[in-house]
């Protein structure tokens, strides 16, 4: 089974603009799910669904940039869209520097709504498949042994199976195996993709971003 569509999450207290844009968002089949508030809003969204939020910024009790404080501390990769009708430039500034994908004065053009939801939508869909990347790869390396290990290191350092040998203090067919069994943890099959894997995870320099 694949994933789940994405669901477009829609936060504003004006009745009349939550039907307004769940209405243009269905016309060009987006799933949308609207909320009032924040807080109803962080009670029924699910974390793990893919999707965006389009988020009002002047919102009673939790303002839009609290909401936006609450998901990243949450650790949420929901990619966030403001709408605001003062066209707040400093508000702005600060959602930018904490992830926003956009920031859009109302009334918003519906085309343009339209094209930065996609775009927010394509930037939540990079950003599982990435997280789902490191997890993965953090999950190969958890099952290396300390052994294995070391000579993943010493591989990624550039050093061959002779010299590995001589460092661990071991005969190079013993290396030939720890090299042979963690590139089948690492599901590669080819040294230069498993330096290049050990690389995107950070083994034997600072991790990738």
């Amino acid at each position: 089974m694949g994933e789940a569509a994405p669901t477009v999450y829609v936060v504003d207290d004006d009745p009349d603009v939550l039907k307004a844009i769940e209405r243009l968002l269905q016309s060009v089949g987006l799933s949308v799910a609207t909320f009032p508030s924040p807080h109803r809003f962080l009670e029924g969204y699910d974390r793990n669904a893919p999707g965006c939020l389009v988020l009002d910024l002047a919102l009673p009790g939790l303002s839009g940039l609290e909401l936006q404080r609450v998901l990243e501390q949450q650790a949420s990769l929901l990619p966030i869209v403001f709408l605001t009708g003062r066209g707040d430039i400093a508000a702005s500034v600060q959602a930018m520097k904490h992830g926003a994908a956009d920031f859009l004065t109302k009334p918003v053009d519906d085309t343009e709504l339209i094209a930065v939801i996609h775009e927010a939508l394509a930037r939540d869909q990079a950003l599982r498949s990435a997280r789902l990347e490191r997890e993965r790869l953090a999950g190969c390396l958890a099952a290396l042994t300390e052994r294995e290990r070391q000579v993943l290191e010493l591989i990624v350092a550039g050093k061959l199976n002779k010299q590995i040998a001589a460092e661990l203090g071991t005969v190079e067919k013993t290396i030939k195996f720890h090299r042979a069994n963690l590139m089948h943890k690492m599901g590669v099959r080819v040294v230069v993709d498993l330096v290049k894997l050990a690389e995107r995870a950070g083994v034997g320099s600072a991790p990738r971003t």
